[in-house]
């Protein structure tokens, strides 16, 4: 058994499709509420694959204190896009495919960009947004 301290934090990597200015701009309004709501550290916007992401997508990093309220957030407002959470432990490979949740349609990931084990997870996040409405 793996204990829940193995988290270091948590990645949702919200997904669009590049060629679609509605599902952009959907994914925009959720990062956009996102920043809003939670105190957590926004990545950058990729208009195209990057990594084991085969589309559009940005990352939201958050701590493990989120989980419960960021999560159920995503759940009711993520506009029909997928998003991928994650785990940040040491095996990197197993955090993105086996230990995850899915949002939305799962979607395939690149998997032979995925190394099996780094030898420090991410550490926690350092917020980037500040807060300024109930999530």
């Amino acid at each position: 058994m793996r204990p829940i301290a193995d988290i270091a934090s948590f990645h949702a990597h919200v997904y669009f499709a590049e060629n679609d200015e509605a599902e952009a701009a959907a994914a925009k309004e959720i990062r956009e509420a996102v920043a809003d709501r939670f105190a957590v550290a926004l990545g950058r916007w990729h208009d195209g694959a990057v990594g084991p992401h085969d589309r559009g997508s940005y990352q939201i990093a958050f701590g493990p204190h989120l989980f419960a309220t960021i999560v159920p957030w995503l759940m009711l407002n993520h506009g029909g896009l997928s998003i991928l959470i994650h785990p940040n432990t040491h095996w990197v490979r197993r955090d993105h495919l086996q230990d995850c949740l899915w949002i939305g349609t799962r979607l395939d990931l690149r998997e032979e960009t995925l190394p099996e084990r780094e030898d420090e997870p991410e550490p926690p996040p350092v917020p980037n947004t500040a807060p300024s409405v109930q999530p």
